[in-house]
């Protein structure tokens, strides 16, 4: 699908008339050209198998009109009969089969390519897009996309070429009869026409709504236990029974249009193939045409209503894949809000992991009229330990996601070893920082896959090392796979010291100059504590380290530390040299050491 510049992760604005004309579907055809000996197979198999079936009448005919007449001839026009079914058979045959492999292919390549695109997108994308309805846009509406791609469109080619045909089979044999038919068509056509939009519109707004219960029903099971401990079981089931109700309804209304065009159609089809033969006995009757002739025409009058027929349930199919082409085609027209620039600096060799913050301010997207930071300024040299403390909201963990750059900032200049990282390609900048998160993703996979996520090359040996760096090679050989054991989705079956340790082992695989810990022990008991603690100080060794935290006691040894507070740095220094100047750090280490643990802070 052609990806056309937009508002950077924001949905394409296109009004319902121009998606009209933009004809979604056609968007799949790149995708289908990438496998020309598939699509002149199908097409051949498709003429055949057209030809093959418009060749019938004729041989009826002639049968009709000699072949009771003549010694002999009837055994031969069954025979030729039979020639005719076998080719039918076989060119049908292949068409199915290379018609629906065209699809499944064009369906894989198309959902790996909105996986992919979807990779590339900035967070600012998915702080408000909803993660059910991004799947059931991969899922179900692809699910859509391959029933049209491999069934309805085959069909809708085979049936216009069967239209085409007989038409002018019909033209050929009767020329009078076919002004008749022709006359019929508009009738046939402008049901066809003004029922599709409606079942297109229709059958987007069900797509829509069963994405939405789709979307509910996601978000709930992944806080199972958080419902649970809750009692929103109720709650939360009347929603979705609700939600999938109003999908229902929606889609109820759009099969029924389906079902009114369906009526609607084979009355006329019929109709007009009922005056047609009355006309024709006339013609019989008086001498002007023979029985054979008339059976002819007949025969080919039903192909081309029974196509037309077909044509318009096969227009439903493909109108609703037009929907869901149209819903993934929005997510393909998004731009990333953070791009590689076009001829992107190089970083300097050897890496030194030296941070700079100029005068940087900052709103995000989503918040716009909220300024996070505002004028930040300050260095790391190579190989330093800098901590960053401060309350609730003062925007700490805002500095790593924009030296990540997740985000750009409004204003001021970040620096990574002296260059400014707006100017780097943003792969080659993540790939010369590791980060240990307060809330660590694991997947569900294995123990030693989800450690070699820091770095997808490395060896098992290298994983192991890992490992036992992070002081995790011990819980894991407890485990019953060791490190090829499944660890259950988000690694429920992992506790929150073993889960950070696993972080910790992904960092140290990856190897980066510079280290980013984002609360890494503020979630954890003292005992696991005091191991993470252990892991994190061989983690640090050699590397230039920034570390937010809430525990001021792990951030004693630091060489500096930065205290922000209202998207300022209002305070640096080292430990000894905050706690005797009487601020804000101060009064954060009064609570800590000598009145108790402060309240939890979330940066």
């Amino acid at each position: 699908m052609t990806v056309a510049a937009s508002s950077a992760d924001q949905p394409t604005d296109v009004s319902p008339e121009k998606k009209r004309r933009l004809r979604p579907l056609l968007g799949l055809m790149p995708y289908a050209m990438r496998y020309p000996g598939l699509l002149i197979g199908a097409a051949i198999a498709l003429v055949v198998a057209s030809l093959a079936t418009l060749v019938v009448p004729l041989a009826i005919r002639r049968m009709i009109d000699f072949g009771f007449s003549t010694d002999g001839m009837i055994t031969q026009y069954f025979g030729v009969l039979i020639i005719v079914a076998l080719v039918l058979a076989i060119a049908s045959a292949s068409r199915f089969y290379l018609v629906t492999t065209i699809g499944e292919r064009v369906v894989a390549d198309v959902r790996s390519a909105a996986f992919r695109h979807l990779t590339t997108l900035s967070p600012t994308f998915f702080d408000t897009a909803k993660t059910g309805d991004v799947i059931s846009r991969l899922t179900a509406d692809t699910t859509q996309i391959k029933s049209a791609v491999g069934v309805s469109v085959s069909i809708a080619l085979r049936n216009l070429i069967m239209f085409v045909g007989a038409v002018v089979m019909m033209v050929i044999t009767s020329p009078k009869l076919s002004l008749y038919a022709v006359a019929a068509i508009p009738l046939l056509v402008l049901p066809l026409v003004a029922f599709g939009r409606d079942v297109r519109r229709r059958s987007r707004v069900a797509q829509d709504r069963l994405a939405d219960a789709s979307a509910y029903a996601n978000e709930n099971i992944q806080a199972v236990r958080t419902m649970q401990a809750f009692t929103a079981e109720r709650t939360v089931s009347e929603r979705f029974v609700a939600a999938a109700e109003e999908a229902f309804t929606t889609a109820r209304s759009a099969n029924k249009a389906r079902a009114i065009l369906t009526a609607v159609v084979i009355f006329l089809v019929f109709a007009s193939i009922v005056a047609i033969l009355w006309a024709g006995a006339q013609e019989v009757l008086s001498g002007s045409m023979t029985s054979g002739r008339l059976s002819q025409f007949v025969l080919y009058a039903v192909f081309a209503a029974g196509a037309l027929s077909e044509l318009s349930q096969v227009w439903s199919d493909i109108s609703q894949a037009a929907g869901a082409a149209e819903r993934l085609a929005e997510i393909m027209l998004i731009e990333p809000a953070v791009k590689a620039p076009a001829h992107p600096l190089p970083l300097p060799e050897p890496p030194r992991g030296e941070v700079g913050f100029v005068a940087v301010r900052f709103a995000y997207p989503v918040r716009p009229e909220s300024k996070v930071l505002d004028g930040i300024s300050f260095e790391v040299k190579r190989g330093e330990k800098v901590a960053i403390v401060g309350p609730s909201g003062a925007g700490k963990s805002t500095l790593f996601a924009l030296l990540l750059r997740f985000y750009d900032p409004a204003g001021g200049l970040i620096r990574f070893d002296g260059v400014p990282v707006d100017q780097v390609d943003p792969e080659a900048l993540r790939r010369r920082i590791a980060m240990v998160p307060q809330d660590v993703a694991v997947f569900a996979a294995s123990v030693g896959d989800n450690i070699r996520y820091g770095r997808p090359e490395a060896s098992d040996a290298e994983v192991v090392e890992a490992a036992k760096l992070a002081f995790a090679d011990e819980f894991i050989m407890k485990l019953p796979g060791g490190y090829a054991s499944l660890i259950g989705e988000r690694g429920v079956t992992l506790s929150g010291g073993q889960r950070q340790r696993i972080a910790i082992a992904r960092a140290i695989l990856r190897d980066a100059p510079l280290l980013l810990l984002d609360e890494a022990t503020s979630a954890l008991d003292a005992e696991s504590e005091t191991m993470v603690q252990a892991a994190l100080e061989r983690l640090m060794e050699g590397r230039t380290t920034l570390v937010i935290a809430h525990r001021l006691a792990t951030v004693l040894n630091c060489d500096r530390i930065l205290v922000m507070d209202e998207g300022r740095i209002v305070e640096q220094g080292t430990h000894a040299e905050l706690a005797a100047s009487g601020g804000l750090y101060a009064r954060l280490a009064e609570l800590q050491f000598n009145g108790g643990q402060a309240p939890a802070t979330t940066p």
